[in-house]
């Protein structure tokens, strides 16, 4: 009977038709596989995708879509339009496959159609980044001791060439989607009514592998975005902050302190370093191809061709530019950069414009915490992409383009309860 119970209680939750409730449950999957595995939340997006197609012509009924369409088609069109002039178009078809993850903006708030299905959503996100964090954490010592043991005198060079990285293949993979979630549940933890203890742990579990991950941009993001939460929870409290990091930091163990220290001398610090070179590549790149850029997935192949004359590459990662800013204009040219930034933009406005309308009392619905969840993250994840393309990594645009979806989920569940 519990059972039973149980199964009806989730099915009140999703869509009523049968069609649209299959597409919802193959997104919700989609959405839980996020921290997980990348293959497993793409075949369920597409799924969900294919199902709700089938859903939209059964029933003869065209979709909701978010208010970001215009922006975000402008920047779809003019990044498949830089393929046409890139140096190898063949690697560029490659990031067109990347634009159908936008679908997430459209089924989000098409088939998450209820207050608490969404809440679920969230609070299973949160669990799953503790249990991940949990495994990056064990990551770290395991690597931490095999280091210790093989090179004792260089621990903190190898901790930061191979570093934690939980379900998610590489560090900065994880350190992006960590920061996305940690926030989110921070917002939760300040601004929603009455959380649990359970989730003050998983939010110092998620913590600590942040910083464990030991990527500054990551950092970075987190604390811009606590700033604006704590600024939205208790202003009084936004002195404490400061006192927070510098406690924090003589409190920290060596090697956080050095991770830290490194970014006051970049000229010592190769990734920093190389990120110098890259950026000046890019400007070069800019210069020469203003409006199509080299072409998308082409950095790679013609960064040499814009070092100065007899300048020997570093030696590092260069697949891209490393901030989300001198990549788009670099690949895509400055009218898809701009088309990025107005979508960007929109994204935020939207975030704030609907917390407005929720406090004002037009939209009637408890859950200002998820509007400030969507704009800090939006903070965190511009901060964070100056220092790295994370626009163009899925497993955290995916996560990102979910909770930016966030604020038209809501208003568009407050428009059906109003009529």
């Amino acid at each position: 009977m519990n059972i039973r119970r149980l199964v009806e209680s989730v099915r009140a939750e999703l869509p009523a038709q049968t069609l649209a409730r299959w597409a919802s449950i193959f997104f919700s999957l989609s959405v839980l596989t996020f921290l997980i595995s990348l293959a497993a939340s793409q075949a369920f997006l597409v799924l969900a995708a294919a199902v709700y197609g089938a859903h939209l012509i059964h029933t003869k009924s065209a979709p909701e879509f978010p208010a970001v369409k215009l922006p975000l088609a402008l920047f779809c069109l003019l990044s498949i339009l830089s393929i046409f002039w890139a140096e190898n178009p063949t690697v560029g078809w490659f990031a067109v496959r990347k634009l159908i993850l936008f679908l997430i903006l459209l089924l989000a708030i098409n088939l998450v159609t209820s207050a608490r299905h969404l809440k679920i959503l969230y609070q299973a996100l949160f669990l799953e980044s503790a249990l991940a964090g949990i495994l990056a954490s064990a990551q770290f010592v395991r690597h931490y001791r095999l280091e210790h043991a093989l090179h004792p005198a260089h621990v903190y060079t190898y901790m930061t060439n191979d570093r934690a990285s939980g379900f998610m293949g590489h560090w900065m993979n994880f350190g992006g989607q960590q920061m996305l979630v940690f926030i989110a549940l921070i917002s939760f933890l300040l601004l929603a009514l009455r959380a649990g203890k359970i989730w003050w742990l998983a939010g110092a579990v998620v913590a600590t592998s942040i910083i464990l991950n030991f990527t500054r941009g990551v950092w970075l993001g987190c604390f811009i975005a606590c700033v604006y939460l704590v600024a939205r929870w208790r202003p009084s409290g936004l002195w404490a902050l400061p006192v927070l990091v510098i406690a924090g930091y003589f409190a920290s163990p060596g090697l956080i302190r050095r991770r830290l220290e490194s970014v006051r001398h970049p000229s010592t610090d190769p990734s920093l370093a190389l990120r110098f070179e890259m950026w000046q590549v890019g400007w070069r790149m800019i210069q020469q191809h203003p409006l199509v850029g080299v072409g998308p997935n082409n950095i790679p192949e013609t960064y040499t061709l814009y070092l100065p004359p007899g300048e020997i590459p570093q030696v590092g990662y260069r697949e891209h530019l490393h901030n989300d800013f001198i990549q788009l204009a670099a690949e895509r040219g400055l009218p898809c950069l701009a088309a990025w930034v107005w979508l960007m933009a929109a994204f935020g406005w939207h975030a704030l414009r609907v917390r407005r309308e929720l406090i004002r009392g037009s939209i009637a619905m408890p859950q200002v915490w998820l509007l400030d969840a969507s704009f800090a993250c939006w903070l965190a994840f511009l901060a964070e992409g100056c220092f790295e393309f994370n626009f163009g990594t899925s497993p955290v645009l995916m996560v990102f383009l979910f909770i930016a979806s966030t604020p038209f989920i809501v208003e568009l569940q407050s428009r059906s309860h109003a009529t």
